[in-house]
């Protein structure tokens, strides 16, 4: 059994240069204090997972200041849509400029504020390529359940924050948040629709395919 050395880690998380613009962005993110970007690796890999699928429709629940989504539209198509989902309009606003920014042409975006809970229900089944969760961490099993429905066959979830700051994989941890996201990851790992891997890339991707 091999062990990640904290060296090999941090290696891994800078292989991929951040843009400039997507450091601007994570910037602003944290700036905010509630809107936590994704890791580089974690991004650099949300890209890699968009372009082998040639995603071309993307949901993208928690927008934050857009820093995952200047990742993913990275790896898009040309002709890809990134539907991205979150409560705050502060958030969006910044992430609007980051798309800008970035020069991607406004109807590479579909911004929609609102909760994730109220917004997903009236999304359509089976349209969509990839799902991306990174956001309130009680709502993601009914984040979970819509993502899979929305999912094509052969479409991918990627969910972020599944090792939660190395509490999931501490069973002494047994918080509301870390019980949680244990226990979602388990359920999918054993899920009869999907093929699961969990990746210790920045602060943990789960990532599956839909059978």
């Amino acid at each position: 059994m091999s062990t990640l050395r904290p060296a090999s880690w941090t290696y891994t998380e800078e292989f991929v240069t951040e843009p400039e613009v997507i450091e601007n962005a994570r910037r602003r993110g944290l700036e905010f204090g509630d809107a936590s970007p994704v890791g580089t690796g974690a991004g650099a890999m949300l890209r890699v997972v968009a372009a082998a699928v040639q995603a071309r429709h993307v949901v993208e629940i928690g927008t934050g200041a857009g820093t995952s989504g200047l990742w993913l539209l990275s790896g898009m198509p040309d002709d890809g849509v990134l539907t991205t989902i979150d409560s705050s309009a502060e958030h969006q606003r910044a992430a609007r400029e980051a798309y800008a920014e970035a020069g991607y042409a406004h109807q590479r975006t579909r911004v929609i504020t609102g909760d994730a809970a109220e917004v997903l229900p009236r999304m359509t089944d089976g349209a969509y390529d990839l799902v991306v969760i990174d956001a309130d961490k009680p709502g993601y099993p009914t984040y979970v359940e819509h993502a899979i429905r929305l999912l094509r066959p052969g479409g991918v979830l990627v969910m972020d924050n599944m090792l939660w700051h190395d509490q999931v994989a501490d069973p002494a941890a047994r918080d509301a948040t870390t019980s949680t996201l244990r226990d979602l990851g388990k359920a999918l790992r054993d899920h009869d629709q999907l093929t699961t891997t969990l990746l210790p890339v920045s602060d943990g991707l789960l990532v599956a395919v839909k059978r």
